[in-house]
């Protein structure tokens, strides 16, 4: 199906809907017809975009994963230094101050609702871990070539390590309410 402007202006205000019910109750208490409400289209016009609620909630997660990106767009093209790095670390610990350390990772907090659904959702989660991670990897490896990192260092595992690590303490962050969390995980992973 060719898509005109206007449907996909539709298609992307469906999945906006559907996101934003999802940060506030959950993947299991929202429903289709949850979106459609909340949307306000007829369920031929959901039906016309998704196929159901598992595609819609592929396209949820890609919505999702360009939040995180899109947040940190300013420091993600340039981690070829300790201090970009240092910036881009910070300033993920100031998006918890600016969130009140609520919602932790719009991409992490649907990896416990929904890897185990289908390899295809599953496959969706780990490729936007992977655009995640990728900045991050491309710096690393740029700075071992310029003599800034250990030439024996697996930038590879540095940067999977380092992104684990914010996970990990995001869920901390948000069951915690202390953004603090993430700024342990922030010192861990510069060090």
């Amino acid at each position: 199906m060719t898509e005109t402007p206007r449907g996909r202006a539709s298609r992307q205000r469906i999945v906006a809907a559907a996101a934003a019910l999802i940060r506030e109750r959950g993947v299991a208490a929202t429903s289709l017809d949850d979106a459609i409400e909340r949307d306000g289209v007829s369920k031929s016009q959901l039906y016309l975009y998704f196929e159901g609620r598992a595609a819609l909630l592929r396209e949820v997660i890609l919505h999702n994963a360009e939040l995180v990106l899109d947040a940190q767009e300013p420091h993600l093209g340039s981690l070829e230094s300790w201090k970009a790095i240092r910036a881009w670390l910070d300033a993920l610990v100031q998006l918890q101050v600016a969130a009140g350390s609520r919602g932790g990772c719009p991409v992490g907090a649907l990896v416990g609702q929904l890897a185990e659904a289908d390899d295809e959702t599953r496959n969706v989660l780990a490729g936007a871990f992977a655009r995640w991670e990728e900045p991050l990897r491309r710096g690393l490896r740029s700075m071992r070539q310029h003599g800034k990192l250990a030439r024996r260092a697996d930038t590879g595992r540095l940067a999977t390590a380092t992104l684990a690590t914010i996970q990990g303490r995001l869920v901390l962050t948000q069951s915690r309410r202390d953004h603090n969390q993430l700024a342990v995980a922030v010192e861990a992973a510069y060090a």
